[in-house]
């Protein structure tokens, strides 16, 4: 990927982001015109949430604008770490207003409001659960494309605000139809028990990211394009580590070659291993490659036919996956 084109995607990324803002906001207004016609702490709960939907896209934005800045001497990754903790901050305020909506929810129960005009406020809430789904799912296909965790974490986000307002629905129906205003309550600490489960899981995400916690899907990815175009010189790979700093993927790996092979045909075949991920992954990933020469015992492994210095027999092609590449030692039969 060319610098031009991490410009324009991460312009792509903050544009986004501000929609997500600006159409947060109007939900957020009609939420709370909602509690006001109905006194419902159920709506109440849900435009707290949104409240906390304003207050993470912006972080979220702020994130995104941080994240795009290019290396510098302070930071020779970037600053892609960024996106982790915007995703954690947007975790903790879920959670935090998940454990407010139960705390009013009790309190509201012992001292009650009238409910009125549950018709409408099912509507407003209903027109709101329908733009949260659609800009869930638009933001979820965004981050997986753009590789942004802000982005997806905004998506999960938003599709947690329409379950719960979703659920809210059927809540507000059920006191229509049966005149329960005890369910009010009821709805507004299964809604508060789910957001704290939503923001827990984002927390969690969060510290994965910033802790550096191997990201076993992209391994896995990355093992089977080693296996798809697996060449006979490159006689193992181990160590392999996988880092990700926001969209971009750093990978460390040690490559044993033959070793009577002069150093730039080593080079060369560390540059093919580079192209080939990259080719895979749009340029994404920086390579630390560190070349091992070959051992006697390497022999056992190794698929060369030619080789004119074999000291043993090859005894079995080792099937190359995710456990022993990971390994931090050179393999043998």
């Amino acid at each position: 990927m060319s610098p031009h084109q991490v410009i324009a995607e991460n312009k792509h990324k903050i544009a986004i982001m501000r929609r997500v803002l600006a159409v947060g906001f109007v939900l957020t207004i009609a939420k709370f015109v909602a509690f006001w016609l109905t006194h419902s702490n159920a709506i109440l709960t849900d435009a707290f949430e949104s409240i906390i939907n304003i207050l993470a896209a912006a972080f979220g934005l702020y994130s995104l604008v941080y994240a795009a800045r290019p290396k510098d001497d302070d930071h020779p990754y970037g600053h892609g770490k960024m996106e982790y903790l915007a995703v954690g901050f947007e975790g903790g305020l879920i959670f935090f207003a998940g454990g407010g909506m139960i705390l009013k929810a009790f309190y509201s129960f012992f001292h009650p409001m009238p409910l009125s005009k549950l018709d409408l406020g099912l509507w407003i809430t209903l027109v709101t659960a329908v733009v949260n789904f659609i800009m869930g799912k638009y933001l979820l296909r965004k981050g997986k494309s753009l590789h942004s965790s802000t982005l997806t974490a905004d998506g999960h986000h938003l599709l947690s605000d329409t379950w719960s307002s979703a659920g809210l629905v059927v809540g507000l129906g059920m006191m229509l139809i049966t005149g329960l205003a005890w369910l009010d309550t009821v709805f507004t600490v299964l809604l508060g028990c789910y957001i704290l489960v939503v923001g827990y899981r984002l927390v969690r995400n969060s510290l994965s990211g910033l802790m550096d916690e191997a990201d076993f899907v992209k391994l896995e990815e990355i093992v089977s394009v080693f296996n798809q175009e697996r060449k006979d010189r490159w006689i193992d790979i181990h160590n392999l580590r996988v880092v990700k700093y926001g969209a971009h993927i750093h990978v460390d790996a040690h490559l044993t070659l033959p070793w009577y092979e002069d150093l730039e045909k080593s080079h060369r075949e560390v540059k093919e291993l580079e192209r080939i991920i990259n080719g895979h992954f749009g340029n994404r990933v920086e390579f630390f490659i560190h070349t091992d020469p070959c051992l006697p015992i390497s022999c056992t492994i190794c698929t060369i036919k030619d080789c004119e210095v074999r000291t043993l027999p090859m005894v079995r092609k080792l099937d190359w996956n995710m456990k022993l590449l990971l390994k931090n030692q050179p393999h043998s039969a």
